[in-house]
């Protein structure tokens, strides 16, 4: 069955990026243990938002989005051989503007660097931002290379290259930080870093492309009217990219004016939220656009229609309760992973909490966009995405201005992830009408009554848990580490039993179970 194949890659896809987010959660607990929420570590994280920029426009956003239907096509209609020279005129034109791009970028970031008005916050940033953006190259080549290995049903090595940038600042956070007494070197090294990650996750997936038939020789791309098709296509995903990422960009730079702290407030509890959907919704929009290709080349929209439904039904299963154990559980949890005595302290984890229980209702809604708007991409419809991504945008800066000018100081970085949800739920709501009108409709109201219902159970669950972990806290001395561990754990692993003993009758538990039990073919 479709279903089960689909949940089986992503078993796959979902395997490696727990092992990424473990890693990533391990990198950013000595992040927080070094910097917590200083100047520092709120510059390296603002910095870092311009080379990921570029990455989601060149890379597994736009890119991918336009490029892997037309191989998927290409590959079924000419052959493999044809689909292989068109990825290699698409590397080599990617090539060229990417260093176009990295060029002027370090270009203009060094005439900023220059300017006697810079405060100190804004000429860290810059200066960390010069140094990252050739990072920008290798990811966006390696997202490409991650497509391609996608497309033809290979997820592992490009599932496990995202781990290399956790490992490589894990590697200079454990062995490089303690050996550098100056605060400023070590953010710079942490910088470099990131660019050395790059290199490692593009040079890993090499020879698996290799094996596949891709050639990595410089090839004329200028006469080929698939390589224009692609252009034309990837311009509105490029735009809708990069109408999305403003989003970032508007919190990032309005937390830097709120506060030096609410910049890395907002990561940390930004973190959380990315741990469950990279988990599940990225590993199955991962398995979807190539699937969702493969049935739009064969003119069959009901069965995306299908798959789509049975894949958020999937999701709301897992996400709902995910959401609320992170609302009922937002302060213990920052508590334990980034509290170990050092930067990160009380005080950064109640601000951090305060993002975060704001931010866990967005899972919900973050989650299904990942899996519609693969949907569009299937259809060779990039435009959607963009026209509805503008009025995001366009909210989520009315909502973000109300938050910073209505609420206290130290609560408007918490109202700015309230608006960020407000505002892409709204998106969400746009594009599952319009798609509606693409495809045979989805039915919503099946999906509405399903979602109430895992609610319900959710909330019944996230109740007892708190009761739970409560008595926990009163037992134990949670002064220390193990102890609030041992709480966090055992509330976690009685949340989930609780939920999958309310929900034993449910056919989504099922279907996942056998799922998870599937051995690879």
């Amino acid at each position: 069955m479709q279903a089960n194949r689909i949940l089986h890659s992503a078993r796959t896809v979902g395997g490696f990026t727990l092992m990424s987010r473990c890693f990533g959660l391990l990198r950013d607990i000595l992040i927080a243990y070094h910097l917590g929420t200083s100047l520092l570590a709120s510059a390296f994280f603002v910095a870092f938002t311009l080379p990921n920029l570029f990455r989601r426009l060149f890379g597994e956003g736009a890119l991918s989005a336009a490029f892997i239907p037309l191989f998927v096509e290409t590959r079924e209609k000419e052959g493999a051989p044809a689909a292989w020279k068109l990825a290699q005129r698409v590397g080599t034109l990617l090539t060229l503007l990417l260093l176009l791009i990295t060029l002027i970028g370090i270009g203009l970031l060094t005439l900023g660097l220059q300017l006697d008005t810079l405060s100190p916050s804004w000429h860290t940033t810059l200066s960390l931002a010069r140094i990252m953006l050739p990072y920008l190259i290798f990811i966006c080549l390696a997202a490409l290379s991650m497509g391609l290995l996608n497309a033809g049903g290979h997820f592992t090595i490009s599932a496990f290259a995202p781990t290399l940038l956790n490992l490589t600042l894990i590697a200079s956070l454990t062995l490089c930080f303690p050996r550098i007494a100056c605060q400023p070197d070590q953010i710079h090294l942490l910088a470099w870093s990131v660019l050395i990650a790059g290199i490692l996750q593009l040079g890993i997936q090499i020879p698996s492309l290799s094996k596949q038939g891709a050639r990595f020789r410089p090839a004329l791309f200028h006469q080929d009217p698939r390589v224009k098709k692609m252009l034309l296509l990837m311009g509105p995903a490029a735009l809708g990219v990069a109408v999305t990422q403003f989003n970032v960009v508007i919190d990032r730079l309005l937390a830097l004016w709120i506060g030096d702290w609410a910049p890395a407030a907002l990561f940390y509890s930004e973190r959380m939220i990315y741990f469950p959907l990279g988990l599940i919704a990225t590993a199955l929009g991962t398995v979807l656009l190539p699937t969702f290709s493969n049935q739009a080349a064969q003119a069959d929209r009901a069965a995306i229609t299908t798959t789509l439904t049975t894949t958020l039904r999937h999701m709301l299963y897992i996400m709902i309760p995910a959401a609320v154990g992170l609302l009922w559980l937002s302060a213990p949890i920052l508590t334990t992973l980034f509290n170990w005595q050092g930067a990160f302290d009380a005080n950064s984890t109640c601000l951090a909490a305060r993002a975060l229980a704001c931010y866990a209702p967005g899972l919900i809604i973050f989650s299904a966009a990942k899996l519609i708007v693969p949907a569009f991409y299937a259809l060779q419809d990039t435009r959607t995405p963009v026209r509805i991504g503008i009025r995001v945008v366009g909210l989520n800066l009315l909502f973000n201005l109300l938050a910073v000018w209505l609420l206290p100081t130290y609560w408007k970085h918490a109202g700015m992830a309230a608006a960020t949800v407000l505002a892409e739920g709204i998106g969400m709501l746009l594009l599952i009408r319009t798609l509606n009108k693409r495809l045979p409709p989805l039915p919503s109201r099946s999906l509405i009554t399903d979602a109430a219902q895992h609610l319900g159970r959710a909330l019944i669950m996230g109740a007892l848990t708190g009761l739970f972990f409560s008595f926990l806290f009163q037992l134990l001395p949670f002064a220390e580490k193990i102890n609030q561990l041992i709480a966090l754990t055992s509330a976690i692993a009685f949340g989930i039993t609780t939920y999958l003993l309310l929900s034993r009758s449910r056919p989504e538990q099922q279907e996942i179970i056998q799922a998870l039990r599937r051995k690879s073919k």
